[in-house]
């Protein structure tokens, strides 16, 4: 009950965050370079791609580039990641996390750049046969070992 002489509150709506209609309203023709690389899943997270940024292992351009750079399309990045370097062609631009498939189609990897992955993932599967991985941890007395021979103690 309203009190006498009281002023009625005013109910504020606030858009749902849960509602992503409001954000595809507008065309958007630049974005963050972390938010492009953790829209198109080069990274598990923004602060991820970020710090990458920051590191120097994303170029847009042949430039290093800050998390605040802004990506357009026909830019080209080279990308230095867990799963190897990419050189890719931005062909479209997002600013939300969406499935893989869409994020596929927002690059192209450059040909030479696939082959190079693919050279390098090979190279690491055959060396994997002549340094296979040890079968159990190394004890306290293989890790004394190890120590001596890199010369450390």
């Amino acid at each position: 009950m309203r009190r006498a002489g009281s002023r009625p509150r005013t109910l504020i709506r606030y858009p749902s965050p849960h509602n992503f209609s409001h954000r595809l309203d507008f065309k958007v023709d630049t974005v963050r370079i972390d938010k492009w690389l953790w829209a198109a899943r080069f990274f598990k997270t923004r602060a991820l791609a970020s710090r990458a940024c920051d590191l120097g292992r994303i170029e847009s351009n042949g430039f290093r580039a800050k998390p605040a750079r802004d990506v357009r399309p026909g830019d080209r990045l080279q990308i230095e990641n867990d799963a190897g370097r990419f050189a890719i062609d931005v062909l479209g631009i997002s600013h939300i996390r969406g499935p893989a498939s869409v994020a596929q189609t927002l690059y192209r990897e450059t040909e030479a750049s696939r082959e190079a992955r693919l050279r390098v993932a090979e190279e690491r599967k055959t060396m994997q046969q002549y340094a296979p991985l040890p079968v159990h941890r190394p004890s306290k007395r293989d890790r004394r070992r190890i120590i001596q021979f890199r010369g450390r103690a």
